[in-house]
């Protein structure tokens, strides 16, 4: 088993871009590899220190990552940053553990009518499935970190309510299946706080210091106030994506994750020192203006800015 805490140290927040490959899987076009490479690096500059690669796919299907193990190499160049990528079989989970990612995640849906749309599985054979990578991982005597992330986690679009009962037990299944940590995914936006804070709440108790990953959607404009209840509850794990941009193709309705600038700006003005500097951020934007013409950037930093007449940032005097 991997130590989580060498990446995700107790009691410090840890904010990960993941538009590198969740904020990539439904945009019309794509960075460059260099393009992305300059996104990496003017993110670390920023401050960023976790980044979600890509996913290992076949490059043939799914081009936009086919050069995921230049980015990952990329991120691996970098003092103490922390790469991520998404893998949905043992075939993507033997290519991850022969780059630099400290870190796979594998699918699966609290929703077995997403996960059958997703990954064409049953949540019984994505457990099996899961359970596979993570023998692959140690027979291969790596110590890559193994990641469950529960799709569907706040509500489905093809199923409806997803039962808090039903979430833990998936929580409880991922980890007897060999899981080093796990997360979960308010994959349509369907989420309010009083739901995060609640289902947060009990992941701190059953866990008991375990980290776990909040991965948020804007879909409904809740996406900062349930990253703010989520914080009152404990999280410290949090995705974003620069610009918001993301969805998940096999989830209608599925739009952009939670603005990366707007949650470190939420995060400080809430007393977490991210070490993050959200001016640098909002200049890589810049990138994706030129990489990606026809998608919307959102954010409301971007535009409006950061305070300048007053010290919000953690710590400030």
């Amino acid at each position: 088993m991997a130590d989580v805490f060498t990446a995700y140290p107790r009691n410090r927040i840890a904010i990960r871009e993941v538009g590198l490959r969740d904020g990539l899987q439904l945009t019309a076009s794509w960075p460059s590899t260099e393009q992305k490479r300059d996104w990496v690096k003017r993110d670390y500059a920023a401050g960023i220190r976790h980044f979600e690669v890509g996913s290992f796919l076949p490059a043939d299907k799914v081009p936009r990552f086919a050069d995921v193990r230049e980015v990952a190499e990329a991120v691996d160049g970098l003092g103490n940053a922390h790469g991520i990528a998404l893998a949905l079989n043992q075939r993507g989970a033997t290519d991850a553990l022969s780059t630099p990612v400290g870190e796979i995640t594998v699918v699966v849906s609290a929703s077995q009518a997403h996960n059958a749309a997703n990954v064409r599985r049953t949540q019984e054979q994505s457990l099996a499935e899961i359970a596979n990578v993570v023998n692959l991982r140690d027979t291969a005597g790596k110590r890559t970190i193994i990641n469950a992330g529960i799709a569907m986690a706040f509500g489905c679009s093809l199923s409806g309510e997803v039962p808090e009962d039903a979430v833990m037990r998936m929580v409880d299944r991922c980890f007897e299946a060999g899981v080093d940590m796990v997360g979960l995914a308010d994959t349509v936006g369907y989420a309010g706080p009083r739901q995060v804070a609640s289902l947060c709440a009990r992941m701190e108790r059953h866990l008991g210091g375990q980290p776990y990953v909040i991965h948020l959607h804007d879909t409904r404009g809740m996406g900062i106030a349930n990253a703010a209840a989520a914080l009152d509850a404990g999280c410290r794990i949090f995705d974003a994506s620069l610009a918001g941009l993301g969805g998940c193709p096999f989830a209608p309705g599925a739009t952009g994750n939670i603005v990366l600038e707007d949650l470190i700006y939420l995060a400080e003005i809430q007393g977490f020192d991210t070490g993050i500097d959200i001016e640098q951020l909002i200049a890589t934007r810049q990138i994706l203006a030129e990489a990606l013409p026809d998608e919307t950037l959102c954010g409301t930093l971007a535009k409006a800015g950061p305070p300048q007449t007053l010290n919000w940032r953690a710590g400030a005097a």
